[in-house]
């Protein structure tokens, strides 16, 4: 027996007054509308309505039956009319995973445009650099860079790439000079990553496409990205960093690009979620403007945004 179906009979048969009336109604035939009722009282094990060949009336159980099913159905229509609302429009919580490092330099910028476009959202926002699991871990939506590993079921769409720049401040340059070539990075101080692979060698590729591993001199270690352009911005040495962490430092003139024929390497930047499959209203609104404000995958929208004339040019 489809009990809530059976309910849904029995409300709209006492609303009608008659069995044939509601079979109309429901489309249903009367004997079908019947077998609901009497399956009802069966499975209750009481009787709901009293039946003459002239009318029908409620026994006291049915009154009393008659209120709370009118509740719950109610209940059940408002719970599917919310759910629907949401499907269509962008509302409650939004829970996004981001890199730690994206998060604080290009999320941050990015938010406050899409919670004025969409002020039902309520945002709730993780930045970090551990491994999460975006199903277990119970976020709508991620952004990855790099290395970074995510279930390969998830869905996963590039936004960019993002080259890795060396970099150091002006200050810095007028003290030490400017490296013009690879060979010349050993001779500086450099702000390094703690990782073990960068601690003593950094890999440049030339314009002929061949890799060497620089040995540097590090002046300070640090997990910390952002304590090292810091760092950097106050003259402490040179650093190696994603261009979307140092876009604004060099736009700005507070750090200059070294170097710019030669690359340390790229990453990736996906935006990752569940499944295409039934999107609500609210995590498509995010895909979508996050998408539209990066048309371009393929390239690098955060050097795109650096002039040229800040970078020093190696000699010819």
């Amino acid at each position: 027996m489809d009990r809530l179906q059976s309910m849904r009979v029995f409300a709209k048969v006492v609303e009608q007054g008659n069995f044939a009336r509601a079979a109309t109604v429901l489309e249903l035939s009367n004997a079908v509308v019947t077998r609901h009722v009497a399956d009802l009282e069966s499975h209750l094990g009481t009787r709901l309505l009293n039946r003459t060949t002239r009318r029908l009336s409620l026994t006291e159980t049915g009154m009393a039956y008659l209120e709370r099913v009118r509740q719950i159905l109610q209940d059940i229509d408002d719970a599917d009319a919310m759910a629907s609302s949401q499907a269509k429009n962008p509302t409650g919580t939004l829970r996004v995973y981001s890199h730690l490092g994206f998060g604080q330099l290009q999320l941050a910028k990015l938010l406050p445009h899409y919670a004025q476009k969409f002020p039902d959202v309520t945002l709730d926002v993780t930045l970090s650099d551990r491994t999460v699991d975006l199903v277990e871990d119970g976020f709508d939506v991620g952004m990855f860079i790099g290395l970074q590993k995510f279930d390969a079921s998830m869905i996963a769409r590039q936004i960019g790439t993002t080259e890795v720049l060396l970099c150091a401040s002006p200050e810095y340059l007028k003290q030490h000079g400017a490296p013009l070539v690879p060979e010349d990075v050993s001779d500086h101080a450099c702000l390094n990553f703690s990782y073990e692979q960068l601690r003593h060698r950094w890999p440049i590729e030339g314009p002929d496409g061949n890799i060497v591993h620089i040995p540097v001199t590090s002046k300070m270690l640090s997990n910390s990205g952002e304590l090292l352009r810091q760092c950097a911005m106050a003259g402490m040495g040179i650093v190696i960093r994603p261009s979307f962490t140092l876009c604004d430092d060099l736009v700005s003139g507070r750090l200059v690009r070294l170097l710019p024929r030669y690359h340390l390497g790229q990453m990736s930047v996906m935006m990752v979620y569940p499944s295409r499959r039934l999107l609500s209203a609210t995590v498509r609104s995010f895909v979508d403007f996050i998408s539209a404000k990066f048309p371009h995958p393929e390239r690098d929208p955060w050097l795109d945004s650096s002039p040229n004339a800040t970078a020093i040019q190696p000699a010819a």
